[in-house]
This record gives C-alpha cells, sequence and structure tokens, in this order.
C-alpha cells in the first residue's frame, strides 16, 4: 500500500505543476502570504478572494477552495459561506480547516455548518478534529491539547457521517475516509515555528484535490510532498526564520528521488 501511495504522490505532483490549479483561498490574516507563497512555490495558482458577492462568483473557476477559519470575521464568514454553496454547486472541491474550534462560540458552529456544505477534505490537529466530531472540546487556542492516535476513531468516523476525507495533523499525520487510513510519519518539528506551517498545508490540499478526482490520494499527496519538503528544509537550517525560506525553496525543489527515498506512508 505504501509504495502504490508513493506512486501515486509523485503523479499527483506532476500533475499540480503541469496543470498549476488556480486555489481560492478564504483564509487567515496571519498566513496570507505563507499561503500565497507556499502554493507559487509548488507550482499552483493563488487567488486571495474572500469578500462576499465576489466569493461565491470566483469558486466555480477556481480548480478548488480552501476555506480556514483563522480569524472569521463577520465579512469573511458570510463570503465562507458563499464560496462553499458556490462551490458545491459547481462540483468544485474545497478544503475545511476548522481553525482553533472547540469552545469558541462563533467558529464552532460556523465549522458545523461549513461541514454540512460538503468539504471534500478536512483538514486540522487532533483537537479541533475531535471538536469537529463532537468528540472533545477543542485545544489551547491553535494549538491541539491531544495526539493524533486520540482522535483516530474520531476521524474515522468524521469521514464516515460527513463524506469527507479526514487529514489530522502531527508528528505523525493521519488521513483517512471512514474506511481506509494512512500515516504519514515525515515532516519536522520547525514547521510548528513558522507561522502558516498549519495553514499553509490546507491550501496545497486544495491544489492536489484540484487535480486528483480520489479526495484520499489527493490529501496523502499533499501532506507527503509537504512534510517530505519540510525534512529538506530542515537540513542545515539553524532556527525557524531560515527554515521558512528554505521550505518555500524545498517545496519548489521536492522531486520524484526525494519522495521514493524519504516518504515514510503505512
Amino acid at each position: 500500500m505504501a509504495v502504490e501511495h508513493v506512486e501515486a504522490t509523485r503523479a499527483a505532483l506532476a500533475r499540480v505543476r503541469g496543470a498549476e490549479p488556480l486555489v481560492q483561498c478564504l483564509t487567515n490574516t496571519v498566513v496570507t502570504n505563507f499561503t500565497a507563497n507556499a502554493l507559487l512555490a509548488l507550482g499552483a495558482s493563488p487567488a486571495m478572494v474572500d469578500i462576499p458577492e465576489e466569493a461565491g462568483a470566483f469558486a466555480p473557476v477556481a480548480g478548488a477552495v480552501l476555506v480556514n477559519l483563522g480569524t472569521p470575521h463577520a465579512e469573511q464568514r458570510a463570503a465562507m459561506t458563499e464560496a462553499a454553496r458556490a462551490a458545491r454547486a459547481a462540483g468544485t472541491p474545497w478544503v475545511l480547516d476548522p481553525v482553533a474550534i472547540g469552545a469558541l462560540p462563533v467558529r464552532t458552529p460556523l465549522a458545523r455548518e461549513l461541514l454540512a456544505l460538503g468539504p471534500a477534505i478536512v483538514r486540522g490537529n487532533a483537537s479541533e478534529i475531535l471538536a469537529l466530531a463532537g468528540a472533545g472540546a477543542g485545544g489551547r487556542g491553535v494549538d491541539a491539547a491531544e495526539k493524533v492516535d486520540q482522535a483516530a476513531e474520531a476521524a474515522r468516523g468524521l469521514a464516515r457521517t460527513s463524506g469527507a476525507v479526514v487529514a489530522a495533523s502531527g508528528p505523525v499525520d493521519l488521513v483517512t475516509d471512514g474506511t481506509r487510513t494512512v500515516r504519514i510519519a515525515n515532516g519536522d518539528a520547525l514547521l510548528t515555528k513558522v507561522t502558516g506551517g498549519g495553514c499553509a498545508l490546507g491550501a496545497v490540499m486544495a491544489a492536489f484535490a484540484a487535480v486528483t478526482e480520489d479526495a484520499l490520494e489527493a490529501a496523502v499527496a499533499a501532506v507527503t510532498v509537504y512534510t517530505v519538503a519540510a525534512e529538506l528544509a530542515a537540513g542545515g537550517a539553524p532556527g525557524p526564520g531560515t527554515f521558512a525560506v528554505r521550505f518555500l525553496d524545498a517545496l519548489a525543489a521536492v522531486g520524484d528521488a526525494d519522495l521514493s527515498a524519504r516518504a515514510a506512508l503505512s
């Protein structure tokens, strides 16, 4: 199974770089620049279209859409719902990143409302996945309070009830569609020291979903490419500032040989 997923990842990366998919990002103000640069480095094209009246009109044009709840101001919340509805109607795959949901009174019900609009992929840390599944109270802000293994059953259940592929991020990432489950043991702790290190992954997932029919394979490919690039960037990086620059370079340079040599899938 691992060999098959590595081959699928290499093929998906080639499709992303060949097609340069347009990814509409409705994301938080803290990570907009890093997210756009990550997509550009990967070979995709970012479009930060996140205001009402434009968001819904743009979603059918995009190859995929990211909805990230990091800073959900009122106008952006309306745009997110509009874009998700338009994406569903047009058959445009979209990714939901339910940042910091749990006890917070605005983003938590919004995440559940958006989940009902049929995302192809849900990406979050263990605490966010547990909260969205109704099995936890969330983490410490954007930081997880639980480990990925503690969220594994909730992730599978959420995937079965929602129809979305669920990706739980951690030292070992877990991706499941409720039946199939893949773990990816790549990455580096420096990713957690860069603002946008997790959020940009949601955009990268959207880029892969734009060119991959199987949402599980899209999510696995995105995580694998992203975390292998992190390993490459961490080599020789003295700290998070250097790492952030090296990571963008690594996203642009990661290739078949790197994936074959480094991907740790099970």
